[in-house]
């Protein structure tokens, strides 16, 4: 890894200097430049990390920036996106220079770095084909050719979830060419994805299901967890198309506010063979549910991830995560605050989490009390949600329990307070015994994708797909139903399968599929996609943001229980995608503005 992250730093600087003409039109200097980056496998793959170093770490491009922006989470202050401004940049979306050398999350963004990475991809695909130029191995130029494909790909997804379709670049740009042509005319969602899924399925064609496994990967043996492999291609594959073939996106496209049973189909196939590939090598299953949270974080700056994570950001700066994600998440009193806004999750969000018996609290038949809302909930609930009374800190000091009624310590009487009357604890693992010191060696990243989430992603894929219909259905490639899917998933999470009243039917096993998705993939910014490609996002189900008002008994248990609305988020369907900075339309003809921006 060192000897890579070398050839990383001098190849850009290489890079960068060498001529745009023709390969017969250079002069020798420049061809020697050449040879020595795209002249083997190490040079080349050193040239290949530049688009692992544009890898966005969703909440760590600021001190602290928002990166949920549907109904699960609130701080002090309204997000933008809650007020329907979805101009901000919010320390995600844009607004810095492209360095790939640096160590820094905080200047990483999207629209930047995806493009970069794009173009970087496509002069790799260039050049891994340029007759005479690489001297290697078969298999390590398809390596380096399939990295390449899926970094070409999933930039154009990172960029194509917010803002919708783009011009599909397939081909090294001359500085001086026009663009006013049809190859770069805007592509809707649907277009787009469908040339990513062909990106996808040429990479995991080419690339191996570990490195571990092949001679190429022997130099970095042990260490090639977070290379992409078959694995990253698979996933992406069926995840672009799943999105393309959501109502939202086909609506787009044909006018019809209807899963597309074709893509769901191809969807739900490439999950199948990516979940055949994983039982049959052992690459990649569930953690154990006394292992779930290492999905997330773990202590002593390991890197979390286990089993499970298939992608997850580059890791830049291992101290961030003391300064961003646990600063901006846990209470400002403890001295671990960095001066942010405590995000926290909202009332009408925590709903989401079943009770112990797997029924959703709705359910008549779930035994939920309203007033008694945190007791026999599911595992999932006090794994994730911080509630009164929970010990949160090891100190003899106001900070060790959660004080979240009205009136209490952390409700009202620090700076700033829980607006909603609970804290999270997926990426800040607050307890009896977490303390500054311990902080400071914490590692806390959100996935990018992970195997719970295919398993999801298959079970709705089916359900939609030409072939399938019904909870009972099958991918054809693999044999896992639909509701089994969703099970495999519960049962990890100490769980009983669905009751028969939610497998019934279509429209009932979807929304457990909405539920089970929310609580599952919590805060991992999944929430707003989902939402948005459901045609969902303005349904008036997910546009309140509430908090629980309380106090608190003799015996410990809530009494008074309000639920009291913060916020009603503004979503309409012009908010289906971001709209893009003037500044990007003007380039060039043929590059509109999204419809109602």
């Amino acid at each position: 890894m060192k000897r890579i992250k070398f050839y990383l730093v001098f190849f850009t600087a290489i890079l960068f200097s060498s001529s745009c003409e023709k390969y017969l039109d250079k002069s020798p200097e420049a061809d020697i430049n050449e040879r020595q980056v795209f002249g083997n496998f190490i040079s080349f793959q050193g040239f290949v990390e530049e688009m692992y170093n544009c890898i966005m770490d969703p909440n760590k491009g600021g001190a602290w920036n928002a990166y949920l922006f549907a109904d699960e989470t609130l701080n002090n202050s309204p997000y933008n996106f809650d007020n329907g401004n979805y101009w901000g940049a919010e320390g995600l979306f844009y607004g810095q220079s492209v360095n790939t050398t640096d160590n820094n999350p905080r200047t990483k963004r999207i629209w930047e770095y995806a493009w970069y990475a794009i173009a970087k991809a496509n002069q790799a695909l260039e050049k891994i084909e340029e007759e005479g130029l690489f001297q290697g191995t078969e298999e390590e130029k398809n390596i380096i050719k399939g990295q390449a494909l899926f970094f070409r790909g999933w930039f154009y997804f990172q960029i194509a979830q917010y803002w919708g379709g783009m011009p599909y670049v397939t081909r090294v740009l001359s500085p001086t060419e026009s663009l006013i042509s049809e190859e770069f005319k805007r592509l809707n969602f649907q277009e787009t994805a469908k040339l990513m899924a062909k990106d996808f399925r040429e990479a995991a064609n080419l690339l191996p299901a570990n490195w571990d496994d092949v001679p190429t990967g022997q130099p970095t043996l042990g260490q090639n967890r977070t290379r992409v492999n078959k694995f990253f291609a698979l996933g992406y594959l069926g995840k672009a198309l799943l999105f393309a073939g959501s109502p939202m996106i086909n609506q787009e496209a044909t006018g019809s506010n209807t899963f597309d049973p074709e893509l769901c189909q191809q969807a739900a196939e490439a999950f199948g063979e990516l979940l055949t590939l994983a039982d049959q090598t052992g690459d990649y299953k569930l953690q154990s549910w006394s292992t779930w949270t290492d999905n997330f974080w773990r202590w002593n700056n390991e890197r979390p991830g286990g089993t499970e994570v298939i992608m997850a950001p580059t890791i830049y700066d291992r101290s961030r995560v003391r300064w961003s994600t646990v600063g901006a998440t846990v209470p400002s009193s403890m001295g671990l605050n960095s001066g942010s806004s405590a995000d926290v999750p909202t009332h009408n969000f925590v709903k989401n989490y079943a009770m112990a018996n797997g029924l959703p609290i709705t359910d008549p038949a779930s035994g939920y009390n309203p007033n008694d809302p945190w007791t026999g909930r599911e595992p999932r609930f006090y794994k994730d949600i911080v509630v009164d009374g929970d010990k949160i800190f090891s100190c003899s000091c106001e900070d060790a329990t959660a004080k979240l009624y009205n009136g209490g310590y952390h409700r009202s009487q620090i700076n700033p307070p829980s607006i909603t009357g609970y804290y999270a604890k997926r990426y800040s693992p607050m307890d009896a015994s977490f303390s500054i010191s311990k902080a400071g060696g914490l590692q806390a990243y959100v996935p990018y994708l992970r195997l719970a989430d295919i398993y999801l992603m298959y079970a709705e894929a089916v359900l939609y797909a030409k072939n399938g219909g019904t909870p009972q259905s099958t991918s054809g490639n693999y044999s896992l139903t639909a509701a089994g899917a969703v099970n495999v998933v519960r049962k990890r999470a100490q769980l009983p399968d669905l009751a028969a009243k939610y497998t019934a039917n279509a429209q009932d096993f979807f929304e457990e599929i909405v539920r089970e998705r929310a609580v599952e993939l919590a805060f991992e910014g999944a929430r707003f996609l989902d939402l948005r490609r459901w045609n969902r996002n303005w349904d008036t189900r997910y546009l309140d943001k509430t908090a629980i008002d309380f106090d608190r008994g003799q015996n410990g248990k809530p009494i008074n229980i309000q639920e009291r609305l913060i916020i009603r988020r503004v979503a309409t369907r012009k908010h289906n995608w971001l709209p893009l900075q003037v500044k990007f339309i003007n380039l060039y003809e043929g590059f509109p503005q999204n419809p109602g921006w």
